[in-house]
């Protein structure tokens, strides 16, 4: 890697390296977190002698003023500090110990996402007053799945592969950690994946979530989108349903770790 002499262009080479390995979760942090710093330093050419205690605590605050969760603000600043390392060991910057003493690096536990059982319950299959629209129908049927088949990640349901179904059996990799499972398929998800499956030979997924015919980052991009809209539609179902908790993608998952 040829050696750059900002901070700036440093994470933006780096964002390129990490797009060509694929790993597009990761540049989407470095580039959210490079915006956001710009923005508070009002250049888009940071140095690396910029990097102070007292800049790092008053961009934590310009955070929090702006409404970021303490984790949005620890993800900010555990991305800063392990570019800012990157650097110092390919000698770029000065070593600075316990740079990042003074600003939030943790992580804090989020409040209880798992709803009660009368809650989940409307939420999956509770008859509504008036018809919901075919997207919010479709949002209503993903959650369903994610909860019927063990709390599978949103990522996962949609990433499913055609040759993952095997008779009741879905046998996949985890898209976060690679590590393969197997589930067993009840009737009532079994169900729902033949009334919602793929029909397009081209594809090879199981669920017409992502197109199939994107290339890695715009596959990346689509699923980002796909994950909003879902968010999106299971607070307006939930608003339907009476439900007065937030309610979001994780709530499958935590349900079923919750019972």
């Amino acid at each position: 890697m040829k050696k750059k002499s900002n901070l700036t262009l440093f994470m933006k080479q780096l964002i390129r390296s990490l797009k060509e390995e694929e790993r597009f979760s990761t540049a989407h942090i470095y580039q959210s977190t490079l915006n956001a710093f710009m923005l508070f330093c009002k250049t888009d050419a940071i140095r690396f002698n910029q990097m102070e205690r007292s800049r790092l605590k008053q961009f934590e605050n310009h955070l929090r003023n702006k409404g970021c969760t303490w984790n949005t603000v620890s993800t900010y600043m555990r991305t800063l500090r392990s570019i800012y390392n990157k650097a110092v060991d390919d000698g770029l910057a000065e070593e600075k110990p316990r740079l990042f003493r003074h600003v939030y690096t943790g992580v804090k536990a989020n409040t209880k996402r798992a709803l009660d059982a009368k809650d989940m319950s409307k939420l999956l299959s509770a008859s509504l007053p008036r018809p919901l629209p075919q997207s919010m129908k479709e949002s209503r049927a993903w959650i369903t799945l994610m909860f019927l088949l063990r709390g599978m990640p949103f990522v996962d349901l949609a990433h499913l592969r055609k040759t993952d179904l095997q008779d009741s059996v879905i046998s996949y990799r985890r898209h976060k950690t690679g590590a393969l499972l197997t589930v067993e398929i009840p009737p009532a998800a079994m169900n729902l994946i033949k009334r919602y499956q793929n029909t397009d030979s081209a594809s090879p997924y199981l669920l017409p979530i992502l197109s199939g015919n994107r290339k890695s980052e715009e596959e990346y991009a689509e699923y980002q989108h796909a994950l909003r809209k879902l968010n999106y539609d299971l607070k307006q179902l939930a608003v339907y349903c009476g439900i007065k908790l937030n309610v979001s993608s994780y709530v499958a998952k935590h349900h079923t770790i919750s019972i």
